[in-house]
Order: C-alpha cells, then sequence, then structure tokens
C-alpha cells in the first residue's frame, strides 16, 4: 500500500467520531477539507488541546489543559498553511473511512498522544493515531511536523505550556 502507516479497518469505531462536535463553524468548506489534530495528556502537564484547519485557511484552536489559552480561538491564515499541512501530514494518512497508528521503532510511554484525522470534501474521515517521542521509524519524521505545528499555525501563544495553581498532571 506504500502508507508509513498500519492500517485497521475501525469502520465502527469511526462512525463514533463522525458525530459533531457541538463546535459551530469548522466542518469542512465545500471545496475542500478540514485536518483535525488533537494532542492528548502526558504523564506531566503536557499541554493538551484540539486545532482544526480548513482548506479555505481558517484554524480553530481550543485549549483544554495546561495551555495559555483555555477555550475556543480562532485565526485565517490562508489556504497555502491547509495545503503545506496536508502535504506534510499524507505519508501518515490511512485510506479514507479508515483509521491507522503511525509506525514507531521505539517509544517514550509517558508523552503525549496525537489524534490526527482528515476529513475530505465529501465528508470520508481517516484517522491516524501516534504517540511522540519516536526513537525511529516512520513516526520520528512525524514527531517533527507535530512539535513544529503550533510555531507554523501561528498558535504558540494559546497552546504553549502552562501550570495553572491546583491543576492536576495529565
Amino acid at each position: 500500500m506504500g502508507r508509513s502507516v498500519v492500517v485497521l479497518t475501525a469502520a465502527a469505531a469511526l462512525s463514533g467520531c463522525a458525530a459533531g462536535s457541538g463546535r459551530e463553524g469548522v466542518s469542512a468548506p465545500a471545496a475542500g477539507g478540514v485536518i483535525g489534530i488533537s494532542v492528548g495528556p502526558c504523564f506531566g502537564f503536557c499541554p493538551v488541546y484540539e486545532v482544526r484547519v480548513r482548506a479555505d485557511g481558517l484554524i480553530v484552536f481550543d485549549g483544554e489543559r495546561h495551555t495559555a489559552v483555555i477555550g475556543e480561538r480562532r485565526r485565517s491564515a490562508g489556504p497555502e498553511t491547509y495545503r503545506t499541512l496536508a502535504d506534510d501530514l499524507a505519508p501518515f494518512q490511512p485510506a479514507p473511512g479508515t483509521e491507522g497508528v503511525v509506525a514507531c521503532d521505539a517509544a517514550i510511554s509517558d508523552t503525549s498522544s496525537y489524534t490526527i484525522t482528515w476529513i475530505d470534501a465529501a465528508a470520508r474521515r481517516s484517522v491516524a493515531t501516534h504517540r511522540i517521542g519516536c526513537t525511529g521509524g516512520p513516526g520520528h519524521a512525524l514527531d517533527q511536523v507535530l512539535r513544529d505545528l503550533p510555531t507554523r499555525l501561528g498558535l504558540g501563544d494559546w497552546a504553549s505550556q502552562v501550570t495553572r495553581p491546583g491543576a492536576s498532571r495529565g
């Protein structure tokens, strides 16, 4: 298949993801798609957030925990931002309608997990999961794309790590 991911059939799991998130204005525009990246917790105080990038360049950030901004923020970055991100993530994208895990030779176990969701113009979804901290294999290349994500999307000030008094880990 030539993809850098192990593709798993997960139509049932994806049908649960297909339900709306309750967020307005982030559905795929008529002429393109959406790439959503959800950053999960780690053992410490890692930022936990979701970012969605539409083909028309709208970026929606939703800080959940340990981020400078909690809640939703939007910015426009232009269609080229989406195209560049889509190109950089293409080697890790499973076939539409499937879910995959990005291959990794060895990974650190207490780091953030990432869920990348592609929704094309026909509303077909593909989902890849990855735990950052990969020492080799395709996951190592994906680590770099994901580490640079806040800066390249202009979200550095929103996604930066903040520890608030009384906040628990994870």
